[in-house]
């Protein structure tokens, strides 16, 4: 049996210095060097997810096994925080570096790949970030003996590849453009983060925004955003990244994702 191919994330789908406690106002979830996104604004937009994606109340559907499916969930505070993060950092990136959108993610597709309602601020958000990522630069690079450590240590644990393919023949599977890619924009987000300060409320640590991904949701490549979880002043090697395809309509997961054996 193969390891499961991996599936860009950001198709529609990090070497950095965590400042713990130097920043922490009251009320404020994230710091993106001198703006601040606010407790208040966080829980605005989750109000405005709820208020215009309520739970479906229709008996749920089922599988091809007979099982029930799994219905669309509804994000929370920690995704609109990462998604409000990533994209003040995408932005501010992409004019200080000239980057232009390669792709333009409509608020349509962004909401037909995540299930919700066009109406959403999120869903608007999240068509921006789209747009933006599609600009960065991802000339593909060699993944170090860690990075693909890293990758083949996520797809063991989330059960994409069997117990009987050895580490080398997962690295030798994986390791592609997709994956070589999706190294390349982790770093360039990375260093972005770094470069702009980037800072989070204790309250949605640890933040990670995914990159690539195997089947299940399961993270490969994730760009960590802010702190660590530990709340101690850490210094993170280089990040690992991912493809960021911006076009709803590539073969990606998270948001478009897509699986294969």
């Amino acid at each position: 049996m193969r390891a499961r191919r991996l599936v860009a994330v950001a198709s529609v789908s990090l070497g950095l210095v965590a400042l713990s406690g130097c920043r922490a106002e009251p009320g404020t979830a994230a710091y993106i060097g001198d703006q601040r996104i606010t407790d208040s604004e966080v829980t605005a937009a989750m109000n405005d997810l709820r208020t215009k994606n309520p739970t479906p109340t229709a008996a749920p559907q089922t599988d091809a096994s007979g099982q029930p499916a799994p219905g669309p969930q509804l994000p929370e505070l920690a995704d609109v925080v990462r998604v409000m993060v990533l994209t003040n950092v995408c932005e501010r990136a992409s004019a200080e570096k000239g980057y232009q959108p390669r792709s333009q993610v409509s608020v349509d597709q962004a909401a037909q790949q995540l299930g919700l309602n066009p109406e959403t601020g999120y869903v608007r958000e999240m068509a921006k970030l789209f747009t933006c990522l599609s600009g960065l630069p991802a000339e593909p690079v060699e993944p170090t003996e860690q990075e693909m450590a890293d990758v083949i240590a996520a797809g063991r644990g989330g059960g994409n590849i069997p117990a009987e393919v050895s580490d080398e023949d997962a690295a030798r599977q994986l390791d592609g453009e997709q994956l070589r890619g999706a190294l390349a924009t982790k770093r360039v987000l990375a260093e972005a983060v770094e470069r702009y300060d980037v800072t989070i409320s204790p309250r949605y640590r640890p933040l990670e925004f995914p990159l690539l991904s195997f089947s299940g949701d399961v993270a490969a490549v994730s760009v960590p955003l802010g702190e660590p979880d530990s709340g101690a002043v850490t210094d993170v090697s280089t990040p690992t990244t991912a493809p960021s395809s911006a076009d709803p309509d590539a073969d990606s997961h998270s948001h478009d994702e897509g699986t294969a054996s």
